[in-house]
């Protein structure tokens, strides 16, 4: 701020002395002007006077008026002065020690491992109804031969077969036409379509339920049933379908034979269904 008001100080120095300088050079020319004039005035009245007493004389030859040559005042030059320049200040550079960062150290946190205990699937026990053996009871040779009834043994009218299991020759009853449309092509799981006598019905291949008095009944696999033999020809059990007695009769348009029979319940109980037997398994 200092070399600042200086340098300002210095130029305004300059800046004067140099208008001092043009002025005085502008009043040198007009002071010699003024000097000349009156040594004009001052030589005119001489010349007067001489004329005057000349006149008084005599003529004579007038002399030829002297013309003083205007005198030049040479310009006065001012040498420049040197502006001192102010040396530039050096600043010294600010250092500031680079501040070191404390590393955070963090700390894992351990995570105890998550222990999952699978349930185990208790199986369920699907207990058979034991077949319990009747007794015939022979009559006794003292009775008439009238009175004599023969009691033939009852058997069991649950058929459970197996794959294995020989196949059953049966005779079947009511009419041997066609009376329902084509049936292979029903899905393996889920309901199928069935149409029987112009009524539509549902076909099921494995899983069927129906509801048997006050709950629900559950029919064993179509392979629990074994095959059937008709005439000279094998049938194997392909569907169970929701059809009632009076519509589960005839044949199919594809050849399977519909029967209407008891079949065995994962319950234990056996109760009656629409079962269609075709050549195919």
């Amino acid at each position: 701020m200092t070399n600042k008001v200086g340098l300002t100080l210095i130029s305004l120095i300059n800046a004067g002395l140099l208008a001092a300088a043009v002025l005085f050079v502008a009043s040198a020319p007009s002071a010699a002007q003024e000097r000349s004039a009156t040594s004009t005035d001052f030589s005119a009245q001489q010349q007067q006077e001489k004329e005057g007493a000349k006149k008084k004389a005599g003529p004579a030859v007038r002399p030829a008026p002297q013309r003083a040559a205007p005198q030049r005042a040479a310009p006065q030059r001012t040498a420049p002065q040197r502006v001192q320049q102010a040396a530039p200040q050096s600043s010294t550079p600010r250092v500031t020690a680079p501040r070191r960062a404390q590393q955070r150290v963090v700390t894992p946190q351990r995570t105890a491992p998550r222990t999952v205990t699978q349930q185990k699937d208790t199986s369920r026990a699907v207990r058979q109804p034991k077949a319990t053996s009747r007794a015939v009871r022979q009559p006794t040779a003292t009775q008439p031969a009238a009175t004599r009834k023969v009691v033939a043994p009852a058997t069991s009218s649950r058929k459970a077969g197996s794959p294995t299991a020989a196949p059953r020759v049966v005779a079947p009853s009511g009419t041997r036409t066609v009376t329902a449309a084509r049936l292979r092509g029903v899905p393996a799981r889920g309901a199928g379509r069935a149409v029987i006598g112009g009524q539509n019905y549902s076909a099921w291949r494995s899983g069927y339920r129906v509801r048997h008095g006050s709950s629900w009944r559950t029919f064993v696999a179509l392979s629990a049933l074994g095959a059937i033999v008709i005439g000279s020809s094998r049938y194997y059990p392909y569907a169970y379908i929701s059809a009632p007695q009076a519509y589960c009769e005839g044949l199919t348009e594809d050849g399977c034979e519909l029967m209407w029979q008891e079949v065995e319940t994962i319950e234990g109980d056996v109760v009656y269904q629409c079962v269609a037997y075709c050549p195919w398994q």
